[in-house]
């Protein structure tokens, strides 16, 4: 596997591989990427290439963590071969299943290993868009992704599409054949839940209405004070952990939108009415912990260190570790013995928890997926 990486901010000169890539991964701040012509150039430079990316709420270059910038990593595989498959979320009339259906759909069977997917950070329903992929993918094939990321903003995340095509409300994904390529993945948080359990007495797929029989948005802002007013970036400082039956484990689940007329909270996930949630906060040294704990987790089953590694976490741990985020990515590199990394920040992680479990939205956590090709 060949593997290169450039830094492209406004103004940066052209970017030049030493080889032609098979598959190049770009993530970016999202003015950049909608103002940058790079894409195409690079579509254009390269054109059998396939892209995968999208907005950010940061960009990871190796152990950094940038902003307003683009992170283009090229990748030419010995053995591996690469597909790929795009929705637009309105050809589907915005149900998030379907989309997860329609998308696997379009990949052929045979040899799938893995599929790695980046998804519309606000205009999905992450939970869903999971459930329809992997109805339609083999069991043994593993998946993993991010939603896209608008920094704090919140107004508009984007996709780099298959064909470099920069677009709104879409979803993409590459899948990954043959046998030379060896994949690992781990997510986790270090969040720390308080509080009593309170039982969802109202709500509709990630649309949350009432909590113990009173409006969530009200319940909430009693819970987050003089912090009320900056909702719904605010949430992000303090998501709930949720779990919809006692065998389950919990989940994160963090805020997207918030509606002041009908007081209900919209999520990145499903919050099911009858599930329990909880309050949760952060702690520094628990959430670069748990940074360490996904790279462990990502580095099972690996015969040797991974060569490239994907990182996606939450912009919620970037605005709580702030200048200390870097020790997170840090951590994952020292874990993992130095693979080229790249990655964003994002409104949802897409992960299996364990190597013996369904892939599963969730939030506040940092994901990694790992690759080495024999």
């Amino acid at each position: 596997m060949q593997i290169e990486q450039f830094v492209y901010t406004d103004g940066a000169t052209p970017i030049r591989f030493s080889f032609t890539p098979q598959l190049l991964f770009i993530f970016g701040n999202r003015e950049l990427l909608e103002k940058s012509d790079i894409t195409s150039q690079l579509a254009e430079k390269y054109p059998d290439a396939i892209f995968s990316g999208c907005s950010t709420a940061g960009e990871i270059a190796n152990e950094s963590v940038r902003d307003h910038s683009i992170i283009i990593t090229g990748i030419l595989f010995k053995n591996t071969v690469v597909k790929s498959s795009k929705i637009a979320l309105n050809s589907v009339l915005y149900s998030s299943v379907d989309a997860g259906r329609k998308l696997v759909a379009l990949f052929p069977g045979e040899g799938l290993k893995h599929v790695f997917v980046v998804s519309d950070g606000l205009r999905v329903n992450g939970t869903d868009l999971v459930k329809g992929m992997t109805e339609g993918l083999a069991t043994e094939v593993t998946l993993t992704g991010g939603l896209a990321g608008d920094g704090s903003q919140f107004s508009k995340t984007l996709i780099v599409e298959p064909d470099g095509n920069i677009a709104s409300e879409s979803v993409a994904a590459i899948g990954f054949y043959g046998d030379s390529l060896s994949i690992g993945f781990g997510s986790r948080g270090g969040w720390d839940s308080f509080g009593l359990d309170r039982m969802v007495t109202k709500s509709t797929e990630n649309v949350l209405f009432e909590i113990d029989g009173q409006p969530a948005l009200d319940l909430y802002k009693s819970f987050l004070g003089d912090k009320a007013k900056d909702l719904p970036s605010s949430g992000l400082l303090f998501p709930l952990s949720m779990r919809d039956s006692e065998e389950r484990a919990p989940v994160v689940r963090t805020i997207l939108g918030i509606n002041e007329e009908d007081k209900s909270l919209t999520f990145a996930g499903d919050i099911p009415q009858g599930s329990f949630v909880r309050l949760m906060k952060a702690n520094n040294d628990r959430l670069i912990t748990g940074a360490e704990e996904a790279a462990h987790a990502a580095s099972k089953g690996l015969t040797n260190s991974p060569e490239l590694a994907i990182l996606v976490s939450c912009v919620g741990r970037k605005l709580v570790l702030k200048q200390m985020v870097e020790e997170e990515v840090e951590s994952v590199s020292e874990v993992l013995g130095g693979p080229v990394m790249t990655g964003f920040y994002s409104y949802g992680e897409l992960a299996p928890f364990n190597r013996d479990s369904l892939c599963e939205l969730h939030n506040q956590t940092m994901t990694i997926t790992t690759f080495r090709e024999q």
